[in-house]
């Protein structure tokens, strides 16, 4: 089972409900730009957040930090202003920080995440109770650590 914050938001991306066995992802599309923000881009930025770095967020989701670069990147043309404020390195070693917009939007995100689980904990478990125990994971893998 993958391990659960404080907050009730699973290292897998999403909100664990109780019993375990299902887990509520949500992703949201904006038009017309095409960008999305759900659980990946959540994670990162609340990693760069924590960390400190792109870098360091990058390497701890697994993520190139090409990869990550480019999504940060997305969410700059998306919302017409940086979610993340760089400082190069230097003496200090430089770093990053989540900017107002940055931080609105995790916390939006966390917010409606929280919501939308509370809104469907029965369901949820009424779910994770169809779940056999012994299931393997789709493709033979657990799709994240």
């Amino acid at each position: 089972m993958t391990p659960v914050d404080e907050d009730g938001l699973d290292q897998g991306f999403g909100v664990r409900h109780a019993g375990g066995m299902a887990r509520l992802s949500i992703r949201i599309d904006f038009e017309p730009s095409g960008g999305a923000l759900g659980p990946g881009m959540a994670e990162l930025l609340d990693r760069i957040g924590k960390l400190g770095s792109i870098r360091k967020a990058a390497a701890s989701m697994e993520m190139s930090y090409r990869k990550a670069w480019l999504l940060l990147q997305g969410m700059h043309k998306t919302f017409g202003a940086p979610v993340v404020a760089t400082e190069t390195g230097g003496s200090a070693g430089g770093g990053a920080r989540l900017t107002d917009l940055g931080t609105k939007l995790l916390k939006t995100y966390r917010a409606i995440e929280q919501s939308a689980a509370r809104a469907v904990d029965d369901q949820m478990q009424s779910l994770s109770g169809l779940v056999q125990k012994d299931a393997a994971p789709r493709g033979g893998k657990s799709r994240r650590p």
